[in-house]
């Protein structure tokens, strides 16, 4: 059984009507009017017999929009997990790859469910809400390790899920944004998620 739920992607534009009496945008009643964007996320793509489960913080900007995971095309993720896994997911279209992912007992989801930011970097992030990923990691009987991509989703990840019983995964942001780790070293120590897989 696979289980997904969207993208909701609430973006929020200042009203503008100068006296002109121009249309003011309405916002999305899930949001709330902000200068700045509000983004509820409510995306997970996981299988109940799941092995690993890697958390990103909040999707960036290029992956709201496409309503895609990591779509930005210089981030590193999908060559990172697949080489833990032993495939080349890039050369697949988005929907394959999110299949490969689950059939290597993979799941997606991100450690922030909500929160207001300016761009696409972590440290934008202002009053966020986090995803409930302890209630989530106790219906997965088969979960053995949970991976945080990056040091934000580490940060809120590693406290809300210590002490569980899993292999607590602290790994390399794959975003373009981290340049100062070379790419080598990152897939070294993003092989480690094929580990609990076996």
């Amino acid at each position: 059984q696979r289980i997904v739920l969207g993208f909701a992607d609430c973006r929020i534009e200042a009203a503008r009507s100068g006296g002109r009496g121009d249309r003011v945008p309405q916002p999305d009643p899930r949001c709330e009017q902000r200068l700045q964007t509000r983004f509820v996320i409510e995306s997970i793509e996981f299988a109940p017999d799941i092995r690993a489960l890697v958390l990103g913080s909040l999707p960036g900007e290029r992956s709201l929009e496409a309503a895609r995971y990591y779509a930005h095309p210089q981030n590193q993720f999908w060559r990172l997990v697949g080489s833990a896994i032993g495939l080349e997911l890039e050369a697949l279209d988005y929907e394959a790859r999110l299949e490969a992912l689950l059939a290597a007992r993979i799941g997606l989801w991100d450690t922030v469910a909500s929160a207001t930011r300016k761009g696409s970097l972590d440290t934008a992030i202002r009053e966020a809400e986090h995803n409930p990923l302890a209630e989530l990691v106790a219906t997965l009987p088969d979960l053995r390790a949970v991976a945080f991509n990056g040091a934000t989703s580490a940060r809120i990840g590693m406290a809300a899920l210590a002490g569980r019983g899993l292999a607590l995964l602290p790994l390399p942001s794959s975003s373009p944004a981290y340049a100062a780790m070379p790419f080598a070293e990152k897939r070294r120590l993003w092989a480690a998620i094929g580990e609990f897989l076996r």
